[in-house]
């Protein structure tokens, strides 16, 4: 392992973040009031000022010493970059949520520190791995600066802050890919261009120009900017994050929600599409993409049976919606307004199609907005839910999840299997359109699938110590191992993950990491192979 290079680009990500830390700085300068020293001491300016002295400081030091043993990387390197370097995001990104969390403690306790701080790292590592899951119980009173730092974290971890730095730093030569594969979601790191550093600069060129042009049409719903700029870095990264504390539902506009829909769809679908239609204007990637067939009619089969047990059962009876588990029991009242409010939302044919349309792109890119509190809906539908958490969206896309890609191989091989067992002496390869899966590829695949499945009941099987109801302990691990947010009942579409105990919301800080860099990226990195020289 070459310690001194993973140091050095550790320290490059750190001065990258410092500059990022200024925007908003700037906001919550401009938020703030009094003279220069009160602002600058205000718990809203306070912690984003130590991030960016924290980030440069350590940044400059790590790479000044550092500079002369950039030398050579290989895989082992390139994971570490990736892991190691997303935790020390993670690790300076807190406090300015740190900061602002002990401003609202009365006295102070070792307790209270460890709480803050163990709050604050959770929300900054469900910002980067763009998993949306929350312990913010009143969002709409944390200062602006603070939020939009909140949804920064989304943006610039959904196509990645190493494949960011690749394009601001394109030095690296064929260490680059290394540090590419690690971080790109999906099984398949595909180049656009001979130089990754070219393909890292289109891909944040495309992703840039698709959340600007969201930002423009949210505005036109008179969304204000700031909230518009803050929704469309959500829905890009399919992050999640909103400024309302109940998500885009506060908006209560058709408009806005058809818009999060369109982005949200192009989101979870694979960019190179997006790229070849924008300005290749090449059409065959639609025709001939499977992972992109699949997808577009897994969205439809999705919607189809929510809009058909919405039509048929409505929502869940009374006692049933009672009977949820929440970390705060709600009264008579509060249940009969719930009611009434998700009654009233599903009524019209046309919100019932937008709803299911709305929400069930929510979860199966894993961005995890919210229009209606779907744990209220039919069982049937809840069901789809959990399973639309494990699918997620297209390789290449900023969604999580095991990605299509791999469920279409997981069920190509499976009708493989079948065949030979029927035609012992078969020669067919597995197929995804005209391409035949290599047996690595295929292994590579499977054995994802195996491990993912094996750390959700492991997790779970954690969880389920901690939380007491089991739906809850399986969803928690399924939405934060899959990067979306919301699960069901304790943690459902209008509950938030302050509840958890600060173990629970380590070992969920772990799976959000786990599911952004899918899996094998951390392994390695922790691997004690990997680190012998």
């Amino acid at each position: 392992m070459n310690h001194r290079f993973v140091i050095y680009f550790i320290g490059k990500l750190l001065q990258i973040l410092s500059l990022l830390f200024l925007v908003p700085a700037a906001i919550a300068w401009y938020e703030t009031s009094g003279t220069f020293w009160e602002r600058v001491l205000d718990p809203a300016l306070a912690g984003l000022l130590f991030s960016i002295i924290f980030s440069s400081v350590t940044g400059t030091i790590f790479v000044f010493t550092q500079r002369k043993n950039k030398g050579k990387i290989e895989v082992r390197e390139g994971f570490a970059i990736v892991t190691f370097g997303w935790l020390a995001l993670t690790f300076a990104g807190s406090f300015p949520l740190f900061i602002y969390f002990l401003s609202l403690y009365e006295t102070l306790s070792a307790g209270k520190v460890i709480a803050a701080f163990t709050d604050a790292f959770f929300e900054v590592m469900s910002g980067l791995t763009t998993t949306g899951a929350t312990i913010l119980t009143d969002i709409e009173a944390v200062p602006q600066g603070i939020l939009f730092w909140r949804s920064l974290t989304h943006w610039i971890g959904g196509m990645g802050i190493v494949t960011l730095a690749l394009a601001l730093l394109p030095t690296f030569g064929v260490a680059a890919y290394q540090l590419f594969r690690g971080e790109v979601p999906g099984p398949s790191k595909e180049r656009l261009r001979p130089k990754l550093a070219q393909t890292a600069i289109i891909l944040w060129g495309v992703y840039a120009l698709f959340t600007l042009i969201q930002t423009v049409l949210l505005m036109f719903g008179d969304m204000s900017l700031y909230d518009a700029v803050l929704h469309a870095f959500s829905t890009m990264s399919t992050g999640g994050f909103s400024t309302k504390n109940t998500s885009v539902a506060a908006f209560n506009s058709a408009y806005i929600e058809w818009v999060i829909i369109l982005f949200m769809f192009l989101a979870g679908t694979n960019f190179l599409i997006h790229y070849r239609l924008l300005f290749l204007r090449d059409l065959n990637m639609i025709k001939s993409n499977r992972e992109f067939h699949l997808y577009t009619a897994i969205v439809i089969t999705a919607v189809f049976i929510c809009i058909t047990a919405l039509s048929i059962q409505g929502l869940q009876p009374r006692s049933e919606i009672e009977r949820h588990f929440r970390a705060q029991e709600l009264t008579e009242e509060q249940v009969d307004l719930k009611i009434m409010v998700e009654e009233e939302k599903i009524k019209p044919l046309g919100a019932r199609v937008r709803h299911s349309f709305f929400n069930a792109l929510a979860i199966i890119t894993t961005t995890g907005f919210v229009s209606a509190d779907w744990d209220t809906w039919p069982d049937s539908v809840r069901v789809v839910f959990m399973i639309l958490m494990f699918f997620g969206g297209s390789a290449g896309s900023t969604a999580g999840g095991i990605k299509m890609i791999r469920v279409l191989v997981l069920f190509k091989v499976a009708i493989h299997q079948v065949k030979l067992i029927l035609q012992p002496r078969l020669v067919s390869p597995v197929k995804i359109g005209k391409v035949a899966l290599s047996d690595s590829q295929m292994s590579g695949i499977i054995s994802f699938f195996i491990i993912f499945m094996v750390l959700f009941v492991f997790f779970t099987a954690i969880m389920s110590t901690m939380i007491p109801d089991f739906t809850t302990s399986v969803s928690v691990v399924a939405a934060t191992l899959g990067n979306i947010g919301p699960g069901l009942s304790g943690v459902g579409a209008m509950e938030n993950y302050a509840w958890i105990p600060l173990p629970g919301k380590w070992i969920l800080t772990l799976c959000m990491l786990l599911g952004r860099l899918e899996i094998y990226t951390v392994l390695i990195a922790f691997s004690r192979i990997s680190w012998r020289k």
